[in-house]
């Protein structure tokens, strides 16, 4: 998500800059800075910025440098103009020079420029915008691939430790009859052992993590999925990783051995791990 573009081209009003800059960012949020001249085109840029970007806080500056010369021509407010030689006139000097007609165009407000053709400079201009966004866009390519990487190098590892916990279930099965067998001893009752049999059995059913190690595999394979396609896929990412660490939760809560328990927390460190890189994710 963070990139920056910026393209300097000369145009027949002077020379003009133009500068994209992307942070990370939940949402589109699309700043515009542009000189009064311009202002007409900030609908036109903040729609193309839109349909290029999905995410991100982005700041555009878009600016230009006038020439005070050129073909537009120039404009004398005559109204002020006359107020400014009775002004003068009404003085009560003796010997007064006369005034000079430079200095009164010297005067804020007697001179303007005329107003400049703004589709003319719309057409300059927004290819300025069109280039910056280009090289932003490159950009968030490029993080784009090595995000990607990081996140399956990720869904591997977790890979690896859910494949081990499901080697592990028949140890945790036979972990928790024995301790509940164990703790039916030292109370040292007359138990049915029928009965006993059956509530063990229950509660392995209960504690059973099976189902959480198919969905966490699921949800790997959901995530492979969202990252070989090309478009947007932070927001599904992100919803992906809260279904993953719901699942790795689920397996700490029914940590039968220390392995188990262990897993869990491995679990949870590479899910953050991946949430981190996913707030970099259009």
């Amino acid at each position: 998500m963070t990139a920056f573009g910026r393209v300097e081209r000369q145009t027949r009003w002077g020379p003009a800059v133009c500068e994209v800059r992307t942070v990370n960012h939940r949402y589109l949020e699309v700043a515009l800075r542009l000189p009064e001249d311009l202002r007409a085109l900030e609908t036109v840029m903040r729609d193309r910025i839109t349909a290029r970007l999905g995410r991100g806080k982005v700041d555009c500056l878009l600016r230009l440098d006038r020439h005070d010369a050129g073909d537009e021509p120039l404009a004398v407010n005559h109204a002020l103009v006359r107020q400014l030689l009775a002004a003068a006139q009404s003085l009560p000097l003796a010997n007064a020079a006369p005034v000079q007609p430079l200095e009164v165009l010297r005067w804020p407000g007697v001179l303007n420029r005329g107003v400049p053709d703004l589709s003319a400079m719309g057409d300059a201009m927004l290819p300025l915008l069109d280039a910056a966004l280009d090289a932003v866009v490159d950009t968030r390519r490029r993080e784009g691939a090595r995000i990607r990487t990081l996140l399956l190098e990720r869904c591997a590892a977790i890979g690896n430790i859910t494949a081990k916990v499901r080697g592990l279930i028949p140890e945790i099965i036979a972990a928790i009859r024995e301790r509940y067998l164990q703790r039916a001893r030292e109370i040292d009752v007359q138990l049915d052992r029928d009965r006993l049999e059956q509530e063990i059995l229950l509660l392995v059913q209960k504690l059973d993590v099976a189902e959480e190690l198919d969905r966490l595999e699921a949800h790997l394979d959901e995530v492979r999925r969202v990252l070989d396609q090309q478009q947007p896929a932070g927001r599904r990412l992100d919803f992906l990783l809260q279904e993953l660490n719901r699942e790795a939760n689920t397996l700490g809560a029914k940590a039968g051995t220390v392995e188990s328990g262990s897993a869990s927390v491995d679990l949870k460190v590479l899910i953050e791990q991946m949430r981190e890189q996913v707030q970099n994710v259009e």
